[in-house]
């Protein structure tokens, strides 16, 4: 059989779709707001369930820090219900059947691993631009939790100045900080375009962005040296800014002349899908 509901839970919306293992494929897809309690949280996974027949068991992509051994999530989120009890073992109770929990950030890089930009690649890391970072660490084609659950948060490290990344490192954050400077009310999506078109101000502000993210992708790149970096979040589908980032990284390079080689960024395939297929690769794999 091998079909799965497939799930990724967000802060607005719970998506979810049937996924086809065998041709991997996602179908009947939909969402429906996040509740913010836990007994509708649960009816609402119940719904969901109820709508398919004759399935393997649920995939969950979920906030926070997963923890597959004892089905805990730990950290903080958007859902705060959802945190530092046994919530994987209440869900099969009640849903009565096998469900699998993986962090959404891991699940995005394992959907690029699995049918996305590094689906010929063993080892990628993949940073998740939004409006912080996060990201995930694959090492052969699996996922490198880390002893403490915190392996791919690279917005925690420290870029220039000793700025934490989630703070200079996105297009939120880089329309906040031109906004104060220059007392304007634009998004970093403006903003980035603005830079593209040549504005002085912005194209200041937007260099400010790309030094950040390529300082910490230089550490990164030297401290597990994968294949490639994938790029995921709402800024991968824009062809500028991965441009204006591999732009930024080969000239950090050019001072470093016993370098062998440049950090390959690549900009992420699955968009809006990359959760829901990630979670089915989770659960299958």
């Amino acid at each position: 059989m091998q079909k799965l509901v497939s799930i990724d839970v967000g802060g607005t919306s719970i998506k979810y779709g049937l996924w086809d293992e065998n041709t991997k494929q996602l179908s009947d897809k939909g969402s429906i707001a996040t509740p913010d309690n836990i007994e509708d949280f649960y009816q609402v996974l119940q719904q969901i369930k109820d709508s398919f027949k004759d399935v393997d068991g649920i995939g969950m992509s979920i906030p926070g820090a997963v923890d597959q051994r004892t089905g805990v999530i730990g950290g903080i989120s958007a859902i705060p219900y959802i945190h530092n009890f046994p919530i994987q073992k209440e869900l099969e109770a009640r849903l009565e059947t096998k469900i699998t929990m993986e962090n959404d950030a891991n699940c995005a890089a394992l959907a690029e691993v699995s049918i996305g930009t590094a689906k010929d690649m063993n080892n990628v890391l993949f940073v998740v631009i939004g409006t912080g970072v996060g990201g995930a660490v694959v090492i052969n084609r699996q996922i490198v939790h880390g002893s403490h659950l915190y392996g791919g948060e690279f917005g925690m490290m420290l870029a220039l100045e000793n700025q934490q990344l989630s703070k200079v490192g996105t297009a939120v954050h880089l329309g906040q900080n031109y906004n104060d400077k220059y007392d304007n009310n634009l998004s970093g999506r403006e903003v980035l375009e603005l830079a593209y078109k040549g504005d002085k101000n912005a194209m200041k502000e937007v260099q400010k962005m790309y030094d950040n993210l390529a300082h910490v992708i230089y550490n990164i790149q030297f401290g597990i040296d994968p294949e490639a970096i994938i790029i995921g979040g709402g800024v991968s589908a824009n062809t500028n800014f991965i441009k204006g980032l591999n732009q930024t990284l080969q000239n950090l390079m050019i001072n470093l002349r016993d370098i062998p080689i440049t950090p390959q960024v690549k900009a992420a395939e699955l968009h809006n899908d990359a959760n829901l297929v990630g979670a089915a690769y989770n659960f299958y794999n």
